[in-house]
């Protein structure tokens, strides 16, 4: 029977050259009950995410005591945060309703670049923001000087820039390649792997390049934020006072945290070997770097924080407020 999903034409020399039209994600598997429960799951996870990391946005916004550089990257990166789990969990939640699971050829790498773009900028941005820790905690008299508000914005715009322009190259030329079925893919969302593994030539070249790609971009922004780390250590371990060695470290580790949880994730699925872990694996890793993370951003950030945490407070209030009148 003719897979209305691909086409396919046979050429003199025997090559077959065709089109996807469009893939299958096959998601989580279970049986209906379990896609309602993790539906619903999810759909939690997004609501409280969205909520979280809008409050910081907002927070960040409103409180003129938080127009400071390391609040004003903190609420860029919750903003990010937003982008980055929509970037998914909207089609996650809409197959698990579909009975096809299908999406376009182009949709699909539509949200591969959409994907991977707005991971890069977040590793960008945790680089910068331990750059920016380095400075007020090494260097606090300088810090007014470096970290003016000009500078802040060139650091936030070369983010998203470089973010958005970093993998365009290898997921074209993973496009470019020859999809000769099936069109499943064993996961919830359009990642690198899966796509790969449906190639039905070899291509070491694009791989190669993909995962020399990666690696520069995880370790490139890995890199810096240890070497900040291991800076503030040394300097915070010189402050004679207990008091001012606690503010430096509470200061310091809400972001080592969140650095912890993502790079943990991303090093288990694009530096190890993949291809030798279990489908069901790939998925709960990708989930947590994708959608528990951002979920525990502004728990992690606010709960350290207590300038957050009063500014939360007035959003929240203002909130009511608004819906009492």
């Amino acid at each position: 029977m003719e897979d209305k999903r691909m086409n396919f034409v046979l050429e003199p020399n025997r090559s077959i050259t065709h089109t996807v039209t469009e893939f299958v994600l096959l998601g989580f598997s279970g049986n209906r009950r379990m896609q309602n429960l993790l539906f619903s799951l999810i759909l939690v996870i997004y609501m409280l995410t969205l909520l979280g990391n809008g409050a910081i946005v907002c927070a960040v916004k409103w409180d003129k005591q938080l127009h400071t550089p390391m609040y004003i990257l903190l609420g860029n990166f919750a903003f990010l945060e937003i982008w980055y789990v929509s970037s998914t969990v909207p089609n996650m939640l809409a197959n698990f309703l579909s009975k096809t699971k299908t999406i376009s050829f182009s949709g699909c790498f539509l949200q591969f670049y959409f994907f991977f773009s707005l991971g890069v900028t977040e590793c960008v941005f945790l680089s910068v923001m331990a750059y920016d820790r380095y400075v007020a905690i090494c260097h606090p008299l300088h810090y007014p000087i470096k970290m003016t508000g000009q500078f802040c914005a060139t650091l936030i715009s070369t983010c998203w820039v470089s973010g958005f322009l970093y993998y365009p190259v290898p997921i074209i030329l993973i496009s470019q390649l020859p999809f000769c079925g099936p069109n499943v893919i064993d996961h919830f969302v359009c990642d690198q792997g899966p796509l790969l593994a449906l190639i039905c030539v070899p291509a070491p070249v694009v791989k190669l390049t993909c995962y020399t790609l990666n690696s520069m971009i995880i370790f490139g922004s890995l890199f810096p934020i240890l070497v900040s780390y291991t800076l503030v250590l040394r300097a915070v371990l010189r402050v004679p006072s207990g008091a001012g060695r606690h503010k430096a470290f509470s200061t310091c580790g809400s972001h080592l945290v969140v650095v912890s949880l993502f790079y943990g994730t991303l090093m288990v699925m694009f530096v190890s070997p993949t291809s030798g872990n279990p489908a069901e694996m790939q998925k709960i890793v990708t989930l947590m770097y994708s959608v528990v993370t951002p979920l525990l951003n502004p728990l992690i950030y606010s709960l350290r924080n207590k300038d957050m945490k009063n500014a939360l407070r007035k959003v929240l209030g203002g909130l009511k407020i608004s819906q009492s009148s």
